[in-house]
């Protein structure tokens, strides 16, 4: 019964930042805190390349326009990582299919990463990078927040989860004009950038 809003919610937090998902059930699989962890999701190798990876992440997250960078290249790993994710913990309970489950968990991801991404391209329309630092904290401290509480009440975590992700489209959605503006500026930036290039004409 626990194991679909658990699935919705791993889906939700790894559109924002899958490693920490990773990390964060590994360490609890590892510590005993839960049985629905798997065990290849508490191995040593696992848990070291996701910490790695996190910290890039963290990093990388709090720098604007590196951010949408770095947006661009996971737009595939998270929910890829969310569907696996959802997958391998219907294997570990055996209470829903794997297929179903890695279907919730990649869309939900997919969705929650489209929401983080418009988000972050409003966000780097401003002069300030304060706000960037600002949203990336609270999106580190929101997934593992979600994540743990979802270990003891994984239905209560789901509601949550899904609030914030209708939340998060309304929101991408009113700054939709930010968004078109990010997206000119950064194609001005290019033309710019090839012009200085140019080789001046014969």
């Amino acid at each position: 019964m626990s194991l679909l809003p658990l699935v919705f919610t791993s889906g939700w937090a790894s559109g924002i930042n899958a490693y920490a998902v990773i990390l964060l059930f590994g360490v609890f699989g590892a510590t005993g805190m839960t049985d629905e962890v798997p065990e290849s999701l508490q191995r040593t190798d696992v848990l070291v390349v996701a910490g790695v990876l996190f910290v890039c992440e963290a990093v990388a997250d709090k720098i604007p326009y590196v951010d949408s960078i770095w947006d661009s290249v996971h737009t595939v790993i998270r929910p890829v990582s969310g569907a696996v994710v959802a997958a391998l913990l219907a294997g570990q309970s055996g209470s829903l299919p794997e297929i179903a489950a890695g279907a919730v968990g990649g869309a939900t991801a997919l969705m929650s990463h489209l929401v983080k991404a418009g988000t972050r391209m409003a966000v780097n329309s401003s002069p300030e990078p304060f706000s960037n630092v600002a949203v990336s904290t609270a999106e580190d401290f929101g997934v593992a927040g979600i994540i743990t509480f979802a270990i003891f009440h994984p239905l209560a975590a789901a509601i949550i989860a899904g609030g914030l992700l209708l939340a998060g489209i309304v929101i991408v959605i009113f700054l939709a004009s930010k968004i078109r503006r990010f997206w000119r500026r950064r194609a001005e930036r290019r033309a710019r950038r090839r012009m200085a290039t140019a080789w001046p004409p014969l």
